[in-house]
């Protein structure tokens, strides 16, 4: 993609398989510690069945989601979400997403390799991928290789529990529900408020966390990128707290009926790094 806006991890070490970088790994806490080099090989196996994968199924685009955190306690398995595609056929795959920066208040959009989309504190290197219809696909392929059209759905305020109809905050599947959004509503979404407004209209549905009052006023206060001033007043009071999750979008993408098929890619020997900071 020529004269892009956002970054790319140009990788020195595994360029042609999966984009690894040797330099700089998004989604990282941005501790000083050295990397530990079960987490590099577990990237690297994690992209590597994904990748198997998606030649196998062939799509142009597809969304594919990976488990950062534990959300069992929400009812929820995959935690963030984003596009996958390629340059041209027989390309490596890459992903395009929205990543906060080190825990702070804000994001940036990545285009980067699969390995580097598990190179992350992950609870589990399972995945999922789901393929929309065709000409979803077509249409999400010329939005991913327009920067100007995805900085136009880029809020750069991020808040992990950003309400979907503000444009107060963003997080990052609500940047991908808002692409989709464009997709499928062409000229009448131009930016974030629009493409809102056309989620709401048909009849998207967020997912609804159960947070309490102290659990609330602890992420506020020492969590930069943890903010609920978007989420309505009356609800928030009763702790319920409505966010954009890989489910809602999942259950939204099928209630369209433009989900051409899906597959769960369970990682196969793989050691698991017991750590619970990913998203």
């Amino acid at each position: 993609m020529a004269n892009r806006k956002f970054p790319r991890i140009c990788a020195l070490i595994c360029a042609m398989v999966l984009g690894i970088s040797s330099t700089a790994w998004a989604g990282q806490t941005c501790s000083d510690a050295p990397i530990d080099g079960t987490v590099v090989r577990n990237a690297l196996e994690a992209g590597l069945q994904a990748s198997r994968a998606l030649d196998e199924l062939q799509p142009k685009v597809a969304l594919i989601a990976r488990i950062g955190s534990d959300l069992s306690e929400y009812g929820l398995r995959y935690s963030h979400l984003g596009f996958i595609s390629r340059e041209a056929p027989g390309q490596p795959w890459r992903m395009t997403h929205l990543l906060n920066e080190c825990g702070s208040a804000t994001s940036e959009l990545w285009h980067e390799g699969l390995g580097n989309f598990f190179m992350d504190d992950m609870f589990s290197f399972d995945s999922l991928i789901m393929i929309p219809d065709a000409k979803t696909q077509e249409v999400l392929w010329g939005l991913l290789h327009n920067p100007v059209a995805l900085e136009q759905m880029h809020s750069t305020s991020y808040s992990v529990v950003a309400y979907p109809f503000s444009t107060l905050h963003q997080n990052s599947n609500q940047w991908v529900l808002e692409v989709l959004a464009e997709a499928q509503g062409g000229k009448v979404i131009n930016g974030r408020e629009r493409a809102q407004a056309w989620l709401k209209a048909n009849g998207y549905q967020p997912s609804t966390l159960k947070i309490g009052m102290f659990k609330r006023l602890g992420g506020r206060m020492f969590k930069a990128n943890v903010a609920f001033d978007g989420q309505p007043g009356d609800r928030r009071a009763a702790g319920l707290i409505d966010v954009v999750t890989v489910d809602s979008i999942r259950q939204f993408m099928k209630s369209l009926e433009i989900e051409q098929s899906e597959r769960e890619v369970i990682a196969k020997g793989i050691v698991v790094v017991p750590a619970t900071k990913g998203r």
